[in-house]
């Protein structure tokens, strides 16, 4: 056969062989294929690792695609054809990585952390291709200039707006050497942030403290060895185990009698990613902080905290400073009387020296039990999860009329994970659950809560979303279940808060649904709802012994309503000092070239914060900031809390439970997503502007 038809019936050979084993490929992997799952929630049941990239290749290429229509559309540019017709592109991109990030961040491996630097340049350059296309700005803009002619609704004109400010904010107006430019930068910090998030991982999941002689378990409570033990059985060791998952090192810091061993494990916590060695973020974050300056100030801002600030309700750093700096003064005044208790109670113990860090939890639960007497074990008698549960679905029945149907036919990604149907009070489904409780080494720290799918408008019908919560509370032993702290139950409301606002969310447009809301707003559903866990009356409804099934008693419920306020100023010190550093990094209009220990140090000196409280995150270990999307942004919390301190006083001074205050929450909040500005829906709601004396007055910082 002549050698140039042989190759070339090699090439078409190879080439079939290759589209037939790809065909085969695409209708074998469960991401392309439609969902045939009870309310097409994602096939985990069926989704392995070599399944991503693939699906992910293809997502890109078919965003691509729809964007090149758009793009090269003949026709005038019209809200249809180019902002709906942008809205509606990158399904198939959008549910992919959705699954995947989502599941790498509760249920990770090296294989997916792997997969996970790999893909992260090509999502990148993906983004950048969009945002930096001139022909589609060139689109969206005549859309946006001609939008006074266009008889829009709101939530139209909101959509067009958010469109036009995220092809500015993301480089649109650039020149083609600064694009270029761009790109590059926008790659690298993809990979830096990532890198970050699971150099923090590894961390946590590397350090163990066995403990094998029973001595220095002194002070632990029962609960607590038996879950240590459990822990050193499952990785096949003798004695107990503590590692620096909260629900391990916080008990551990708060009753274990071993000063030297609670020094050991908190210095290991608060050097995590700071060790000098493969995981070390020193270098990390600061490139990190300097790339996001570089970024802001080609973009035209002088510092990327007025660039990041910008679509916020803060508006600019100068705001957050003066709340900040409004409560650093009352809140260190009474982290410094907390200490000086703690100080006297070290004497009596003779201990000599100054209080440190992992003397404050130790002895604020022994100046708790002598000032209010009460125990935090004695109350998480009363906290199964399963009874914070049911006082979790028994407020949001109260307050808006929801109910839940747990449901067992569908697949999840991990056994602890159980699923809902969520129904409105006329029995409509609103949305779908997921509920993923315990901590597990896979899992990184903390709690969230995400969406496997947005809810948005098709065809007419609203598209049920589909909710994920997040925790990493320790898991029951035997036969007694997981007991919670009020901290701990606290975090359950308070991410439940969060899923309400995916779940009720009642708009058109997904990129507008649920939590897409400025940054200082989204926070404010879920702080809000940690006012019910406290109240007295909502105690009542749900606050019963685990065995007995005993209400908690008066007696204990008036001993918690007196300590309220008791160790606030560690609490808003350690929080406020977080926030405060977050906003040193990014307020800086110069690289920042001293290490990041030293800068950490002067921005902790300028406050006067006490060497017995350090920030509640340091620079290493600060995922919020340098590995999630609060860069900039940590004082959010704070500012949702004069949010959410200002909207609970409406419903203290009327009804715990008020139907009208509910509904209007509900409707100009929860329902609203990022429809219209923050403010607005929040005077809506409350009928004025927020106020800070309600704020100052819980945490018992009023002067």
């Amino acid at each position: 056969m002549n050698k140039k038809i042989c190759l070339l019936f090699t090439i078409v050979a190879t080439t079939m062989a290759t589209q037939a084993q790809k065909g085969q490929s695409d209708t074998q992997n469960p991401l392309l294929q439609e969902y045939k799952t009870p309310y097409t929630v994602p096939p985990f049941d069926k989704i392995k690792n070599e399944h991503y990239k693939p699906a992910i290749t293809k997502g890109i290429e078919a965003h691509e695609a729809e964007i090149s229509k758009i793009a090269t559309d003949k026709s005038v540019p019209t809200f249809a054809n180019t902002i709906e017709a942008l809205e509606n592109a990158g399904l198939l991109l959008n549910n992919v990585t959705t699954v995947f990030y989502n599941v790498n961040s509760a249920n990770t491996n090296d294989e997916m952390q792997a997969i996970a630097k790999e893909i992260s340049p090509s999502l990148s350059a993906h983004n950048d291709n969009i945002y930096l296309n001139e022909a589609l700005f060139n689109r969206v803009k005549t859309v946006y200039d001609s939008r006074n002619k266009l008889k829009l609704g709101t939530e139209q004109s909101k959509l067009l707006e958010e469109t036009y400010k995220s092809f500015v904010r993301s480089g649109a107006n650039l020149s083609v050497a600064d694009k270029g430019k761009l790109r590059q930068l926008n790659s690298r910090l993809s990979l830096l942030t990532l890198t970050y998030g699971q150099n923090v991982l590894a961390e946590t999941n590397n350090f163990e403290l066995i403990i094998t002689d029973k001595k220095d378990l002194a002070g632990l409570p029962q609960n607590i060895i038996d879950a240590a033990a459990e822990a050193a059985k499952q990785k096949k060791k003798s004695g107990w185990l503590f590692t620096l998952s909260n629900a391990s090192v916080m008990p551990f810091l708060q009753y274990a009698e071993n000063r030297e061993l609670r020094k050991q494990i908190w210095t290991a916590y608060q050097n995590r990613a700071n060790n000098n060695n493969e995981y070390d973020n020193n270098k990390v974050l600061l490139e990190i902080a300097n790339l996001r300056t570089e970024k802001a100030q080609m973009m035209g801002y002088n510092r990327y905290a007025d660039y990041g600030l910008e679509e916020t309700m803060a508006k600019n750093p100068e705001s957050v400073s003066k709340l900040l700096s409004d409560l650093w003064k009352p809140a260190l005044e009474n982290a410094k009387n907390e200490s000086a208790a703690i100080k006297k109670m070290m004497v009596a113990d003779k201990i000599s020296g100054e209080v440190q860090p992992y003397d404050w939890r130790y002895y604020t639960e022994k100046i708790r039990k002598e000032r209010f007497d009460l125990d935090e074990q004695q109350l998480k008698q009363y906290l199964s999860i399963d009874n914070v549960q049911n006082g979790i679905f028994a407020v949001t029945e109260k307050l808006f009329g929801l109910k839940y149907k747990q449901l067992t036919n569908i697949p999840t990604f991990h056994e602890d994970i159980t699923t809902w149907v969520v129904l409105d009070a006329d029995g409509t489904e609103l949305g779908i659950l997921l509920m993923d409780f315990y901590a597990r080494p896979s899992k990184r720290g903390g709690a969230w809560m995400t969406s496997y799918r947005k809810q948005q408008m098709k065809d007419g019908k609203r598209v049920l979303p589909i909710i994920s919560l997040t925790c990493n509370f320790p898991a029951p032993v035997g036969d007694v279940p997981t007991l919670l702290t009020f901290d701990e139950t606290t975090t359950f409301f308070h991410e439940f808060g969060h899923g309400l606002h995916g779940l009720l969310s009642n708009v058109n447009y997904k990129s507008l649904s649920g939590t897409s809301v400025s940054r200082d707003f989204v926070e404010l559903p879920s702080q809000i709802m940690e006012n019910w866990a406290t109240d007295p009356e909502v105690l009542k409804m749900y606050a019963r012994h685990y065995k007995t099934g005993e209400v908690m008693p008066d007696g204990l419920i008036s001993k918690f309503q007196k300590a309220g306020t008791f160790d606030q100023g560690f609490a808003t010190v350690e929080y406020l000092a977080a926030a405060i550093l977050d906003m040193d990094y990014h307020t800086q209009s110069k690289p920042i070239t001293m290490s990041a220990e030293k800068f950490e140090k002067q921005s902790l000196e300028k406050i006067g914060l006490t060497d017995a409280i350090i920030p509640r995150y340091r620079s290493t270990y600060f995922t919020h900031v340098f590995s999630g999307g609060y860069a900039a942004g940590y004082y959010s919390y704070i500012w949702a809390a004069v949010l959410d301190a200002d909207a609970f006083d409406a419903f203290k001074k009327t009804s715990l439970f008020n139907p009208e205050l509910a509904k209007k929450f509900r409707t100009h909040i929860l329902e609203k997503g990022g429809t219209e500005d923050s403010m607005i829906l929040y005077n809506k709601f409350r009928g004025k502007k927020p106020e800070v004396k309600p704020l100052l007055i819980r945490r018992g910082l009023a002067l």
